[in-house]
């Protein structure tokens, strides 16, 4: 027996059409507010015709001749070549050092016959000779003073022009005086030592001309591994910043310090921001040594295979002119802080560029955006819209089945 199939309502196929004709605007239009990472390769590169804070952009594709400057720029900033190398120098009294003053005279005594007799370091002049020792500090004025010589000016002096001075003011008044003026504390040539170290404190300057390094050991040395480890010198108005191994592997770069000189030790204090078609958007901390692009990349996991371009990744500096060449320098616009915006820009479609990524050193506050590829939204409209389908089919299926 033949089963009689009711025919499907003529408007059962119209409503579905409805459904869908309804609902695809609503898809199409919602295509235009897919979600991005950012702007597009060709929107960062037209760059250059927009301003920041009112300068003007510089974008810069990254070549061996702009490489060559930013490493050349970084090596003319290190210790060495910025502040130089300074010499030793003769211990030089100052303001709030404190000194012994020894000064005694040949027999018969004139001046000290009722001092007695006491020399520095448990010292016994020769028969006959009387002295007087004082230990005093120099006061705010670089001054000293001294019986029967008055007030002398020990600030700027070295211990033997004060002996030389004394000397000359007790002639004719004492019989054959002699001086004798030593530094027992130093307080008035030192350098301060801070941040990640065992103890901060401020270190005296010897007449050998301490050094860098010399100075960390005498404050317990660092606390963070060495490799982690920052050291920025400021010395008056200039300061530099270099990491503590490359210190102690260029010997050169362990300078003599200064006074007033002052050291402060930094663990990890760098950091870079990674946006748009990566594995990992987010702040990421880096060492005081320095990681290249190809390590930055490494660690926020590399770029997503989904949807970045790879001919769009960029490196968002606010950069120093001496990076620049001086053409490019020139008609770049400065910051108020002095620094020019530069985004530079990586072609990884090109293997050499990968070299290049090995050596572009990544620096503090950089940001590094990869845009997205060209075809991702159109991938991610296609996705969307094949759910969609599949899902008209479905509820068109259980409308189907109800009505029968």
């Amino acid at each position: 027996m033949k089963l009689f199939t009711a025919p499907r309502p003529a408007g059962h196929h119209a409503a579905k059409l409805a459904l869908a004709a309804c609902l695809l605007p609503s898809l199409v239009s919602g295509c235009s507010t897919f979600g991005a990472a950012g702007p597009s390769t060709s929107a960062v590169r037209n760059a250059r015709q927009q301003s920041y804070a009112t300068k003007d952009i510089l974008v810069l594709d990254v070549n061996a001749g702009v490489m060559a400057r930013i490493m050349a720029h970084d090596r003319s900033r290190t210790l060495l070549e910025t502040l130089g190398e300074s010499p030793a120098l003769a211990t030089v009294i100052g303001a709030g050092d404190t000194i012994d003053v020894a000064v005694w005279e040949a027999a018969p005594a004139v001046l000290f016959g009722g001092a007695g007799v006491n020399l520095p370091g448990g010292m016994t002049p020769p028969g006959g000779q009387n002295s007087l020792v004082q230990q005093q500090v120099v006061d705010v004025d670089g001054q000293i003073t001294v019986p029967f010589a008055g007030k002398l000016q020990a600030s700027g002096h070295t211990p033997m022009q004060i002996e030389r001075e004394i000397v000359r003011r007790l002639k004719g008044r004492a019989n054959d005086p002699q001086a004798v003026v030593r530094l027992l504390q130093n307080d008035a040539r030192t350098v301060t030592v801070l941040g990640e170290v065992g103890s901060s404190r401020r270190v005296p300057i010897g007449p050998r001309g301490e050094r860098l390094l010399d100075v960390l050991a005498s404050a317990g040395g660092p606390r963070q591994p060495v490799g982690k480890t920052t050291i920025r010198l400021s010395r008056g108005d200039v300061s530099v910043t270099m990491p503590l191994d490359r210190v102690i592997r260029d010997p050169a770069q362990n300078i003599r310090l200064r006074s007033d000189d002052v050291v402060t030790v930094s663990f990890q204090p760098y950091s870079f921001v990674a946006l748009g078609a990566v594995r990992q958007n987010a702040e990421v901390p880096f060492e005081g040594g320095g990681i290249s692009l190809a390590q930055a990349l490494g660690r926020i996991g590399g770029l997503r295979d989904d949807r970045a371009d790879i001919r769009g990744v960029f490196i968002f500096r606010m950069e120093e002119p001496g990076a620049l060449e001086p053409g490019v320098a020139e008609r770049a616009r400065l910051t108020s802080d002095g620094r020019t915006p530069v985004i530079y820009r990586f072609n990884l479609a090109d293997g050499g560029s990968f070299f290049a990524a090995q050596e572009f050193m990544i620096r503090d506050q950089d940001v590094i955006y990869v845009s997205t590829a060209p075809g991702a939204d159109i991938q991610r409209f296609i996705s969307t819209l094949s759910g969609f389908a599949f899902s008209v089919i479905a509820v068109g299926n259980a409308v189907s089945s109800i009505k029968n």
